[in-house]
């Protein structure tokens, strides 16, 4: 497949490539060019700004969780009707595993996809040292993958100079500069940044950055870089066969402002695996829909605990269902709000579902933070080594001990995970494509029904 296609990736942590990233998918937009949108690494709130520009989902790819041809299959399926892909990177270009290594890095990403990567080059307080700089980006790997710069905050007198001594200096191409914009930032807060919803004029915001770089980048120069993307291929993942041949199975998949933290392509797999998805608000319903199986995803509960606490009747709702056997996958957010109590950014504790017995509280910083690896057995199947990543600033009185979580490329292990009423739930999430036998084991227990 001929797909034209490029990576926006940084030195760091907010350096700014969301706002980019949405930047320049509104110029495309503007200009016609229809684009699909990937994030690099297990990020949920990042493809939700991509999502709100283009208007069509944004994915994730992620070389922990997948393999390259998994990695380049889904690259592939969600830009099959588009002229072109955007990537954006996750943290530094290079940071992945563990923290000691590029797995799973944006660099990986583009290094599997055989991806064009541009670099933004924060040039605040610089002017010479910005070509060492650089240059060790393009030397620290024999094939870097990095092809254009993109410099950040420098003046619009002082960039062509800087240009000139980069390309006569570099094996790179200068595609242009970002002006400072003030009033052109996102927010952030526990989790990472709010959520586009939350954003004050985010579509004028946008507009005026997608103006802006019209003018200051070499859109043309970008879009040419993407095209001399290599052809991509791969080979189709093996995934297990429908669970039913009789029927499809009906989930109910909890998604609203406190659960909203869903891989789309988990549940695009849920549907060739034979389920028809059924969304509900835990937060506006007054009961679940009829279903054979529950999917509650994570999310922002603890903004939203009085809300959930107060919904007494889905409260109870969702315990007789996961209590009497149906079925339910629940992750992080989904996981608290089955607990007897969830506390709140206030320090106040709310009532909740009353499925497991004990407290979700808050600890104010990271606990167990990055990718792992589980094994233990759910839905009646034994799972040897699950991808999954743990990213919460609560913890539980009961997080489980049914599964056994295993840091990569670390000595560090704990128990987690409730498995109990044939449910499979924790502050674990997982990504279908990395272990689709869980989402097939689970779609099977539904079933059974």
């Amino acid at each position: 497949m001929k797909l034209p296609r490029i990576l926006i990736s940084a030195a760091s942590s907010g350096s700014g490539k969301t706002l980019l990233t949405c930047g320049i998918l509104q110029a495309l937009k503007n200009r016609g060019v229809r684009a699909a949108s990937f994030k690099c690494g297990p990020d949920y709130i990042d493809p939700m700004f991509h999502t709100r520009v283009l208007g069509t989902r944004s994915r994730n790819l992620d070389t922990f969780f997948v393999k390259p041809d998994t990695a380049r299959y889904l690259l592939a399926e969600n830009a099959a009707d588009c002229d072109i892909a955007v990537i954006e990177g996750v943290m530094g270009y290079y940071d992945g595993l563990a923290g000691i290594s590029v797995q799973g890095s944006a660099y990986d990403v583009a290094r599997v996809t055989d991806t064009p990567a541009v670099l933004i080059v924060n040039c605040k307080g610089m002017s010479v040292s910005i070509v060492p700089q650089i240059l060790g980006f393009l030397k620290y790997q024999e094939e870097s993958m990095i092809r254009g710069v993109i410099l950040n905050r420098i003046s619009a007198m002082l960039y062509p100079r800087v240009k000139q001594m980069i390309e006569e200096q570099l094996p790179v191409k200068v595609l242009g500069y970002v002006p400072e914009l003030s009033d052109c930032v996102l927010e952030s807060r526990h989790l990472g940044l709010v959520l586009p919803d939350e954003v004050r004029d985010l579509k004028e915001k946008v507009n005026k950055l997608a103006a802006a770089l019209e003018t200051s980048l070499d859109m043309d120069a970008l879009l040419t870089l993407a095209s001399e993307a290599g052809e991509l291929r791969w080979e189709e993942p093996k995934l297990p066969e429908p669970v039913s041949k009789d029927r499809r199975v009906r989930v109910a998949v909890a998604r609203d402002e406190a659960f909203c933290f869903l891989y789309e392509d988990n549940l695009r797999l849920l549907e060739k695996l034979g389920a028809d998805l059924v969304e509900f608000s835990p937060i506006h319903d007054q009961t679940m829909p009829e279903a054979d199986g529950l999917l509650l995803p994570g999310g922002y509960p603890e903004l939203y605990a009085r809300q959930l606490s107060e919904n007494i009747s889905m409260r109870e709702a969702v315990r007789r269902a996961v209590t009497g056997g149906m079925p339910c996958l629940a992750e992080c957010g989904g996981f608290m709000y089955l607990h007897r109590e969830m506390e709140d950014m206030q320090g106040n504790f709310w009532s909740m579902a009353g499925v497991i017995n004990g407290r979700a509280y808050r600890t104010k910083k990271l606990g167990r933070f990055g990718y792992i690896h589980l094994a233990g057995e759910a839905f009646g199947r034994q799972y040897e080594q699950i991808p999954a990543h743990e990213f919460h600033y609560f913890d539980s009185e009961d997080c489980g001990d049914a599964f056994c979580a295993q840091k990569p490329l670390s000595t560090r292990g704990w128990k987690c995970m409730h498995t109990e009423y044939r449910m499979l739930a924790g502050f674990p999430h997982l990504y279908y494509y990395g272990a689709p036998e869980v989402a097939a084991g689970f779609l099977s227990a539904c079933a059974k029904e």
